[in-house]
């Protein structure tokens, strides 16, 4: 669209395979994090932020409410920013009471000193509408790409559930993403032998509840594939039977959308964020309640639901650009 994009990245998850200066017009510069998950997105963000300064941009974008933390400093240097509140992360339960703290008043920071402030759902917008009165907030959702699928079946084999039917779920092990539940479930719901669960995904920092689920998912004969993305992910999404997403907190899951532009069927905890409307109430699940999941897991494999057709218009990349650049124009001053 003609603009001159910068991202900031964390130098832990800069590799060999991904070291370089530009992507698709895009400039990269990397910032030092240390890899230590209470401190990494603070560090990190503080000293990206003396980095955009010297880089001297129109607008600054920060996502999350956790690097909002730095908005005033931000704005005390002169900068105008764009925040994008991607949800109440404070609610993960993985964050002990300083570190809610912290993300509380980041929050809060962020609402109040932004010059503008997206949301991605209508949630996440009554929040901070309530909370800090900021009724001007602009509700842009999260995108989602129609993909070309694979007729490749190679990564399929090498589980061994080329030709089997298979429940798939995506995201990082945290006790959040409710993959215990999901597991639990999977074996209490006493599935066809052939039916197989699959979760991609691994935790960024291993803790107790990561290596306890992985042994969990071993004794319930469940596939852990680890992080995949590319044609191996691919793969996967295009054969799977049918989606699964248990979690207790989100902001609008891009797994989600992901797995219904596959056209795949889903089953989707009932928490706010994830009621949206292209579903329908028979997807949905009390949240942590390992029966009624078990109980929905056998009512969808039996119907084979997958494919589907859902009208994903609201989540179109180009609208969402198209109207992240509004916001920018906005915020210079400028129509």
């Amino acid at each position: 669209m003609g603009h001159d994009v910068t991202v900031i990245r964390r130098t832990p998850y800069v590799t060999p395979e991904n070291r370089r200066d530009e992507y698709k017009g895009v400039r990269l510069a990397d910032v030092y994090a240390p890899r230590k998950k209470s401190v990494e997105a603070i560090v990190h963000t503080f000293l990206a932020v003396l980095k955009a300064r010297r880089l001297n941009p129109d607008v600054l974008h920060i996502h999350a409410i956790g690097p909002s933390l730095m908005v005033p400093f931000a704005r005390l240097l002169g900068m105008k920013v764009v925040t994008t509140n991607h949800g109440p992360d404070y609610d993960r339960q993985k964050w002990g009471r300083l570190a809610r703290t912290a993300l509380r008043l980041g929050e809060r920071f962020g609402t109040k000193c932004s010059n503008k402030v997206i949301v991605i759902s209508n949630v996440i917008a009554g929040i901070l509408r309530d909370n800090y009165g900021r009724s001007d907030t602009e509700l842009i959702f999260n995108g989602v790409n129609k993909p070309v699928k694979s007729s490749g079946r190679e990564y399929l084999k090498e589980w061994g559930i080329d030709g089997a039917p298979y429940i798939v779920a995506l995201g990082r092990f945290v006790k959040e993403k409710g993959f215990h539940d999901l597991i639990e479930a999977y074996a209490k719901a006493g599935l066809p032998k052939e039916w197989r669960l699959v979760i991609a995904g691994d935790s960024d920092h291993p803790d107790e509840y990561s290596e306890a689920l992985k042994r969990q998912a071993r004794e319930a004969g469940v596939v852990l594939t680890g992080f995949i993305k590319g044609e191996r992910l691919n793969q996967l999404m295009s054969n799977a039977s049918l989606f699964v997403l248990p979690s207790y907190h989100e902001g609008l899951p891009i797994a989600l959308l992901e797995a219904m532009s596959y056209d795949l069927d889903v089953v989707v905890s009932d928490i706010p964020a994830n009621r949206i409307p292209e579903l329908d109430a028979a997807d949905f699940f009390q949240a942590g309640n390992v029966d009624a999941l078990a109980t929905i897991l056998t009512r969808k494999t039996l119907s084979r639901g997958t494919p589907r057709a859902y009208n994903l218009a609201n989540y179109d990349w180009d609208a969402i650009a198209a109207r992240t650049v509004d916001v920018y124009r906005e915020v210079c001053g400028s129509k």
